[in-house]
């Protein structure tokens, strides 16, 4: 086994607590999402102020392409740190602090009107979208630096495990309260009580304890992110088919979005069937958070990412042949584990390609490339289903479903196993190294200097090899 390096060790000793820290991060920012849902709350609070169904349903596609398009713009800059957590909690302000906006918004709505306070509102969306993405590339690339490359699906598993489960205690209590309080207080309430939580859980990753990586190779000249884009997406063919199967599985999903009201037309649901259903996928995705995690670093997480394709396939195939409404439990617990392994178990993998500081480009790579996927998708798929229904949706998906399937059967390898096998040839060129060095012992060479010179050689080529696919 490789001696741990300095760097390693550090790590190794702040384990505990930085699970720690950044689980009560996550359960908190969860708790917090939960009082200003961008599926439910702040949809809800955009449609108290207008009808167009198009502006309502910007809300969650603002939130997702506001999280994902700018990865790849910040990453020649997250690239250069030798530590993350400064510029991870100096960023991350920026989509925190919008949910004390939206607070006040709704409590002034009835003084500024509901054409000033919907514009105000859309601002402050898209300042909370972009201020997620700005910081999501230096978190991540800091989450799989303070955790051992085994763990990176585990802890992604049980963080989205917990913030899912928090998320669905607060998402009841909003509901509640926006039952209870007389506007403009319902919102008001539900805002202000999520941007305390997001306060808390700002201090809670505050108490990261990141050691600084004085061995990361940072060059003297600042390159361009396109061009070192190009050459990585030109080098690493199987990093490109990976994006290949993440920008696919959008379209392979597209008929998730449409279960709901599939469901209310087509089988009449009520409202509690809806919201078993809902709890169904919420269970399900909570489920799969942790054991898809755990298994991925156990299996690979390529067979997760197999694993949530067949569960996307399998989801629109029972949707496209549904007979009655209790066809839909599978199809939504199926979907919740398809979910899973495109967001978490996606993140997860992304993070193992790449040395230290190419990370950072491979997670904004990862990331911006998939944006245009994930705003085109529903709304072709909604096209769809206004122009020639539901069950044409759902036959596209499943195409899509089995082309990302193939793609990650016979084109993508899981990159982890990859670096061990690495690890294990410089093992193998380490150990031959001492054998020669005994062998000339054993030999009693007249010239025991030169034989010593060219151990010592030997074993520097060795380190730098091991060095390079180690960091």
């Amino acid at each position: 086994m490789l001696p741990f390096t300095t760097l390693e060790r550090k790590i190794r000793e702040n384990l505990k607590h930085n699970i720690t820290v950044n689980l009560v991060d996550g359960g908190l920012f969860g708790l917090a999402l939960g009082f200003a849902s961008f599926s439910t709350v702040l949809p809800l609070f955009v449609a108290s102020m207008t009808t167009s169904a198009l502006l309502i349903g910007l809300v969650p596609a603002i939130h997702s392409v506001g999280w994902q398009l700018p990865q790849l713009f910040t990453a020649s800059h997250v690239s250069r740190l030798r530590k993350y957590k400064r510029t991870v909690l100096m960023t991350t302000i920026h989509e925190r602090v919008p949910f004390l906006g939206f607070a006040i918004t709704a409590l002034l709505l009835p003084t500024i009107g509901l054409q000033a306070g919907l514009i105000i509102t859309f601002i402050l969306l898209i300042w909370q979208g972009l201020g997620g993405g700005i910081t999501a590339n230096a978190w991540t690339s800091m989450i799989s630096k303070i955790m051992p490359p085994d763990s990176h699906g585990t802890f992604f598993g049980m963080q989205a495990a917990l913030a899912n489960l928090f998320i669905s205690g607060s998402a009841v209590t909003s509901g509640y309260l926006l039952d209870y309080l007389a506007s403009p207080f319902d919102f008001a309430a539900c805002f202000f009580i999520a941007s305390i939580l997001f306060a808390v859980s700002w201090f809670a990753l505050a108490q990261t304890r990141e050691p600084e990586d004085t061995e990361k190779v940072i060059p003297e000249e600042r390159t361009h992110f396109w061009e070192d884009s190009k050459k990585i997406l030109s080098r690493d063919k199987n990093f490109a088919w990976f994006l290949s199967a993440r920008f696919l599985s959008q379209f392979a999903t597209m008929g998730f979005s449409f279960y709901i009201i599939y469901a209310l037309r087509r089988f009449n649901m009520d409202a509690v069937t809806a919201g078993f259903l809902t709890a169904t996928l919420t269970v399900a995705q909570t489920i799969a958070n942790a054991g898809m995690g755990w298994l991925g670093d156990r299996w690979g997480h390529r067979s997760m990412l197999i694993i949530g394709a067949v569960a996307a396939l399998l989801s629109s195939i029972l949707a496209w042949s549904a007979a009655s409404i209790a066809w839909f439990y599978p199809i939504f617990l199926l979907a919740g584990i398809a979910n899973v392994s495109i967001w978490t178990i996606g993140m997860a993998m992304t993070v193992d390609f790449g040395n230290e500081s190419e990370r950072p480009l491979y997670i904004g790579l990862a990331q911006t490339l998939t944006a245009p996927a994930t705003i085109l998708a529903p709304l072709l798929g909604g096209w769809i289903v206004d122009s020639i229904g539901f069950i044409p949706t759902f036959s596209i998906s499943i195409i899509l479903a089995i082309v990302t399937t193939l793609i990650l059967i016979f084109m993508v390898k899981d990159p982890r196993k990859t670096l061990l096998l690495n690890l294990n040839r410089i093992n193998d060129l380490d150990s031959g190294v001492h054998q020669q060095a005994d062998g000339c012992a054993d030999s009693k060479l007249s010239d025991s200097r030169i034989t010593e010179s060219t151990h010592s050689v030997e074993r520097s080529d060795s380190s730098s090899d091991l060095y390079a696919i180690r960091h």
